[in-house]
């Protein structure tokens, strides 16, 4: 029984291996991209902890002492 099908650019071979390299390349600089730009926007994003003399060490409500400047 001999496979008389076979096809090097078929989804399962060369071409299959291309195709799946350049999905994975082209998600890796999507997430780099909007990973730099996240970076670039929190970078003077600044915040200010009023209050801080209230502050307890173990405390659910300490999220609430943190402000952003913008």
């Amino acid at each position: 029984m001999t496979n008389e099908n076979r096809n090097v650019f078929a989804v399962d071979g060369a071409g299959g291996f291309v195709i799946a390299v350049l999905l994975l390349l082209g998600s890796l600089a999507f997430l780099t991209y909007f990973a730099a730009v996240v970076q670039k926007e929190n970078a003077t994003n600044f915040y200010d902890i009023k209050d801080e003399k209230s502050i307890k060490m173990i405390s659910v409500d300490n999220a609430k002492h943190i402000v952003d400047v913008k």
